[in-house]
C-alpha cells in the first residue's frame, strides 16, 4: 500500500507548482495539468487540518478544557 505523503511534502509540492505557474512558462495544457494538481494538493492538505483540529479538539475536552484556540492574527495586522 502507498504511503500518503507528510502534510508538509504537500505544501512543498505546492509552493513549487505555484512557482511553476507564476512564471508563465508552461504551455496552457502543462498549465492546466499543474493547476488541477495544486487544486488536489489543496483538498487533501485541508482535509489533513481539518482531522487534526478534531483530534486536538477531543483532546483538549478529555483533559477537561472545552475552550476554542483564539485565532492567530494575520501577519498584516502585526
Amino acid at each position: 500500500m502507498k504511503e500518503e505523503p507528510r502534510y508538509e511534502e504537500l505544501i512543498e509540492r505546492l509552493e513549487a507548482i505555484v512557482e511553476q505557474l507564476e512564471r508563465g512558462e508552461k504551455p496552457l495544457d502543462e498549465s492546466l495539468e499543474l493547476f488541477q494538481e495544486g487544486v488536489s494538493l489543496v483538498k487533501t492538505a485541508t482535509k489533513r487540518l481539518d482531522g487534526v483540529e478534531k483530534k486536538v479538539e477531543i483532546l483538549m475536552k478529555d483533559i477537561g478544557k472545552d475552550e476554542r484556540f483564539e485565532e492567530f492574527p494575520d501577519a498584516e495586522e502585526s
